[in-house]
């Protein structure tokens, strides 16, 4: 069976949400992007709980699906509590780049989710987001 179409297709895909980020951010580094977006989706995800964390993946491109699973531990996640320690830990996904806003970061993506997810688990993630990061979520 010839997988080229599909990987092509999510390799499009992938680019589409990348693209896409960067617009958001007014950025043209690509490496920064996916930097920032697999950082933020990685704190997202271990700041949800399991059930939700694998709905929010579900409608992602395959291969950003896959790095966002990657090194996941569902049984021993590590959420972030409140807003600063969200901030952090993105801060740390992208190398601590002193021009890189992690606020900017966090909204832009949580744009970017509400883009890009069906409705109904818009609403769904939206819930299950812990308080202190409901804010990132656009209204």
């Amino acid at each position: 069976m010839n997988r080229t179409p599909k990987l092509c297709e999510a390799l499009s895909q992938t680019e589409d949400w990348i693209s896409d980020l960067m617009h958001r951010l007014g950025w043209h580094d690509r490496s920064k992007a996916c930097a920032a977006l697999l950082g933020t989706l990685h704190v997202l995800r271990d700041s949800l709980p399991r059930d939700e964390a694998v709905y929010v993946a579900a409608p992602m491109p395959a291969l950003l699906r896959g790095l966002y699973y990657e090194g996941w531990h569902p049984e021993a996640p590590i959420p972030a509590k409140t807003r600063s320690s969200f901030l952090e830990r993105i801060e740390m996904a992208v190398h601590r780049d002193p021009g890189i806003d992690c606020e900017q970061v966090a909204r832009a993506v949580f744009e970017l989710l509400a883009a890009w997810l069906p409705a109904a688990e818009l609403e769904d993630a939206k819930a299950a987001t812990p308080a202190a990061l409901r804010g990132f979520w656009p209204s």
